[in-house]
């Protein structure tokens, strides 16, 4: 396999304002530029915007981009090697790692308070069930007679709610005919059938970094080739999106642009409309997952909000993902995938031999709540956002040296901690009775150790509690540099 390469314009991108950045991040004054050009590739590393394994530019030719001596970038190196962020391989130049225990993600791990009955949960992004779900049930119990006089096996859904589906898409400023939906087991069976189509192993595949780890585990199942491009605190470096799509030429791109996860942004229009652009010019399908998208909170739902970015592709190429679990209710288990009818038909194929089709009382009641989705979801927004304030200002009470983001919608807050403790903190929270998932689950490789995600899915009064404990945990840790625990491939919602 072919080893991926950063260029010189691309590391000095990543880089931006790295010498005022390091001064700011609380660099020490005065430091010599090669201790601060070591701190920032460093940090790009810990953050997973610069994945380990990829080779970095000659050090004449970075000194030459940067406008500084040789000597200079050479001693960053040579910092990096001593610290085990770079090694050095005949042939291949100076290559990015991650110093022993960063790499450990793949070792079995589990919580020690998964079966305890007072531990608080903090892995899981999902709430409860909205207050309609027993009305919802109650109506496809009324609506079954109908249904029972045949077998039951529709592979493609239920006409009833593949139109529904549509309906909402067009809604929403995406026009959609019936005939482009295919109904699944949730968002994580569409995306695996997606993948059991249009992928065969090696085949490269862009992602965002952070990601949703389920995500990254069928990809590893699938043998795909994983391209990270990393997402900068503001949310998305659309022109590296659209090198890195010029440059890898991958088979798929899987993008959450409305309400990421872990990280809350929503793509602005334009973004959408450019990057729709550069995949249809290399030949690259986009896989957009819409699980969040109907959740904005706050006062952002004041603003419109951007047509699903399908909208920007006349050609029909893009792939979208739903789901019914984060906007009413997991346990339905109903999700979908909107795609051009050539697609479609693919997957039912590849359905076949695996899973016959989705359960049909539970087809009829999500059906029933997305045509009734703009009475219903007000409510479950504003609970939402009240969880999501009570969070954000239990951060800011008990763990104010933490930084972060109000997300703009879904379900969950990326908080940065400020020292590479995630994988420690989460082992050290089980002690305390609370469920965390640590930072680097949601990256490709060793990195986002700086980060936590801390859903607001649990009713106020449980989260303060939940943030006092995480406080308790966090006051508890050993001194920075304590090697971090390994971190599991454990399913994360």
């Amino acid at each position: 396999m072919a080893m991926r390469t950063v260029s010189e314009p691309h590391l000095v991108r990543l880089l931006g304002d790295w010498q005022g950045a390091q001064a700011r991040g609380g660099g020490r004054d005065g430091a010599p530029a090669y201790a601060r050009l070591a701190g920032a590739i460093r940090a790009l590393l810990l953050d997973a915007r610069l994945p380990a394994g990829a080779r970095l530019p000659a050090e004449r030719r970075l000194a030459t981009v940067l406008g500084m001596s040789r000597t200079t970038v050479a001693t960053a190196y040579r910092l990096l090697r001593e610290d085990g962020y770079l090694t050095s391989r005949q042939g291949s130049g100076s290559v990015t790692a991650l110093p022993p225990g960063r790499l450990r993600r793949h070792a079995p791990w589990t919580p020690a308070v998964s079966d305890d009955v007072d531990a608080l949960d903090l892995a899981l992004a999902a709430p409860e069930a909205c207050d309609q779900v027993p009305e919802a049930m109650a109506a496809a119990l009324d609506l079954l007679p109908a249904y029972l006089h045949g077998h039951g096996y529709d592979s493609y859904g239920l006409p009833v709610l593949r139109e529904a589906i549509a309906h909402r898409y067009t809604q929403r400023g995406l026009a959609t005919a019936a005939e482009q939906i295919f109904v699944t087991n949730g968002a994580q069976h569409a995306m695996d059938l997606v993948l059991r189509c249009l992928i065969s192993p090696l085949d490269p595949v862009l992602i965002e970094s952070p990601t949703y780890p389920n995500t990254l585990d069928m990809l590893t199942m699938a043998r795909a080739r994983m391209v990270a491009v990393g997402m900068t605190p503001a949310g998305w470096d659309v022109g590296l999106l659209v090198s890195s799509l010029r440059h890898s030429l991958p088979r798929l791109a899987y993008l959450m642009p409305d309400f990421h996860n872990p990280a809350g942004h929503l793509m602005a229009a334009q973004d959408r409309a450019t990057l729709a652009a550069a995949a249809a010019a290399v030949g690259t399908r986009l896989v957009i997952d819409e699980t969040f998208a109907e959740l904005p909170l706050g006062h952002e739902r004041g603003s419109a909000q951007p047509a699903p970015l399908a909208a920007w592709d006349p050609a029909g190429q893009v792939i979208t993902i739903g789901s019914m679990s984060k906007t009413f209710w997991a346990g339905l288990r109903v999700g979908w995938v909107r795609a051009d009818p050539g697609l479609v038909s693919q997957l039912q194929a590849t359905r076949g031999p695996s899973d016959l089709a989705s359960p049909v009382v539970e087809q009829l009641a999500a059906a029933w709540l997305l045509e009734r989705a703009d009475t219903l979801l007000p409510a479950r927004r504003a609970v939402l956002t009240q969880r999501r304030d009570a969070l954000a200002a239990a951060l800011a009470e008990h763990l104010p040296t933490w930084t972060f983001r109000l997300p703009e919608g879904g379900l969950s807050i990326w908080a940065r901690l400020g020292a590479p403790v995630s994988s420690v903190l989460a082992q050290t929270a089980e002690q305390h009775h609370l469920r965390l998932v640590p930072g680097p689950r949601f990256g490709p490789g060793g990195g986002l150790e700086g980060y936590l995600r801390l859903p607001f899915t649990l009713p106020g009064p449980e989260l303060a509690e939940a943030v006092s404990r995480l406080a308790a945990a966090h006051g508890s840790l050993g001194p920075p540099g304590t090697p971090p625990p390994a971190v599991a491939r454990t399913p994360v919602a």
